[in-house]
């Protein structure tokens, strides 16, 4: 684009609508409307300058608040997605890996789980995708703001005190006439008691204040650029820390992204308002659910690992310190907190089963299946095995003839065995419940007998560590205080200018609360004894209401 040279000589930057120098419309269509732009100052802002190298192109699409507004609804869909199903961190499954948790997603929700784990919905907020989306939404808001900052900056800090009457008479409040010979001297008194900065230039007076409300956006913008700066960072390792740990009594487990450290679960106790207690403060809840918890704990041992221990190696660790985890009073290290988040009672532990000869009820051994890591074989007295050909934790019925498990969880284990005894070397088949047996080809001679469950409660940790709260902390201070900036306060100005015939000409713009700026220019007309203005917003709400009235 070409510079525009104003018919007052100034040469202005490709773009601008108003001239800089006297405030005259530069453009066709500013000249044919009634009231001026002043959202900018009628500058030039780059991206409405240039459009020719692929800078131009990127900068030109980021400084779009269409698209940082489309951004923010993609991540706000996102964001909603993430929340149908649930994220990784707490999903519970026994051994927790990539592959067992593509597993549990595809053999609890179908079809739909598999796609939804395959899009990266299951870890929503350390998917590549959306940090990307994240940084996107943070360029746009920098480019959007160097965009329209940088010109509007350059033009209050040059602003000039004369202007050309046409600037004038295209503002919002206007007035014309005559007044007395000093109108200009007075209305600077009243203007600076005020509290107005008042500049003089030859018969001219310009007054403002409020200045630093126009920043209030910007200010916001780089509160909220801090902001998603200290959420992209909990992508970096050692940065955040939020992970789920499920550990049962008496298990030893390698705590999330903490390799160096390891945690005992000694055991698990829960203690409940009820019987003596239930007159106090949670009578009505004992009455209505029976027990209300009172506290849960979690008894653990911290081990500390040897500097050369293998990922998952429990061996030659040093004991750190034992301490009962309750609600709200974690077990901190290291900058790490575990917390006290959830638990479950008598999961199942193991079964132990009979093999037992139907007919005679003579018992050739017990084996007890361990629900969490099973053997595949057992071997019993007078060489009699069981062999366990399927194990299915959750069994959930069947599907075209193949049994399905829910979850990866001992909830309702299902156990498809073959039995081979000295009666019968060929070995017999049983799909075993809780509560049935299924013999799939035909009556067996031998069945096994449940005997007995071990069950142990478990106890729902979470780790947490969070280096980011500080920049967030300070991304939403910098983000309020330009909430602040820009609601409360406002940028006001006035323009006064007496023509040699004595004649004074008057102007107000605000970028919002006229009602204030009013208020203030008819203390100074009262003062200084002004001409009288008009409100000419209101003259053409009135003009257009008027001529739909007619046209009806």
């Amino acid at each position: 684009m070409d510079k525009m040279q104003c018919q007052c000589g100034h040469v202005n930057p490709p773009g601008t609508i108003l001239c800089e120098s006297c405030g005259r419309s530069l453009t066709e269509k500013e000249q044919n409307s009634k009231l001026v732009d002043m959202r900018y100052e009628g500058t030039a802002r780059r991206s409405q300058t240039y459009n020719k190298s692929i800078i131009d192109k990127v900068w030109n699409f980021f400084s779009s608040v269409k698209v940082g507004v489309g951004i923010i609804v993609a991540i706000l869909v996102a964001a909603a997605i993430g929340t149908i199903l649930p994220q990784e961190e707490y999903v519970q499954v026994a051994v927790r890996n990539e592959d067992t948790i593509k597993a549990y997603y595809s053999d609890v929700y179908g079809e739909i789980g598999r796609i939804y784990h395959f899009l990266g919905f299951h870890d929503l907020y350390s998917s590549f995708w959306f940090i990307i989306l994240v940084g996107m939404l943070a360029i746009s808001l920098i480019i959007a703001s160097l965009d329209r900052f940088v010109p509007l900056y350059r033009s209050l800090k040059n602003q000039r005190v004369l202007r050309h009457e046409s600037f004038m008479n295209k503002q919002r409040i206007y007035g014309k006439g005559y007044a007395q010979e000093d109108v200009l001297a007075k209305s600077e008194t009243k203007l600076k008691e005020l509290k107005y900065n008042v500049t003089r230039d030859k018969n001219g007076l310009l007054a403002e204040k409020g200045r630093f409300s126009r920043w209030g956006p910007y200010v916001n913008h780089i509160g909220l650029i801090i902001f998603l700066f200290g959420v992209m960072l909990r992508m970096v390792p050692g940065f955040y820390v939020d992970e789920t740990l499920w550990i049962r009594e008496g298990e030893t487990r390698a705590i999330p992204e903490v390799p160096e450290y390891a945690l005992e679960s000694k055991s698990f106790e829960l203690e409940t308002y009820s019987g003596e207690e239930k007159d106090g403060a949670f009578s009505e809840a004992v009455d209505r659910v029976g027990s209300v918890a009172k506290n849960y704990q979690t008894d653990v041992i911290l081990y500390k690992k040897p500097e050369d221990s293998l990922p998952g190696a429990t061996e030659d660790m040093e004991i750190v310190e034992e301490y009962p985890i309750r609600v709200n009073q974690p077990l901190k290290f290291d900058g790490y907190a575990v917390y006290q988040m959830d638990f479950k009672l008598d999961e199942l532990k193991a079964m132990t089963f009979a093999l037992t000869n139907k007919e005679t009820e003579e018992s050739l051994g017990e084996l007890t299946i361990d629900l969490i890591n099973p053997e595949k074989l057992y071997e019993l007295e007078n060489g009699a095995t069981v062999e366990l050909k399927g194990y299915y934790p959750d069994f959930s019925g069947f599907e075209n003839g193949e049994p399905q498990t829910a979850t990866p969880l001992p909830n309702n284990p299902g156990f498809l065995v073959e039995m081979t005894t000295p009666e019968t070397p060929k070995g017999e088949t049983s799909f075993i419940l809780i509560q049935n047996t299924i013999e799939p080809f035909g009556e067996n001679q031998f069945k096994l007998e449940f005997q007995g469950v071990e069950t142990r409660d478990v106890s729902g940790l979470t780790i947490r560590k969070d280096n980011t709260l500080p920049i967030l902390g300070l991304g939403g201070l910098i983000f309020m205080i330009g909430v602040a900036q820009g609601m409360y306060f406002n940028h006001r100005r006035f323009w006064i200018q007496q023509k040699a015939n004595g004649e004074i000409i008057l102007a107000g713009h605000t970028n919002k609360n006229w009602f204030a700026l009013k208020k203030d220019l008819d203390q100074v007309s009262a003062y200084a004894s002004l001409p009288a203005y008009s409100d000419q917003q209101e003259e053409i709400e009135k003009q257009l209401k008027k001529e739909g009235e007619e046209a009806l």
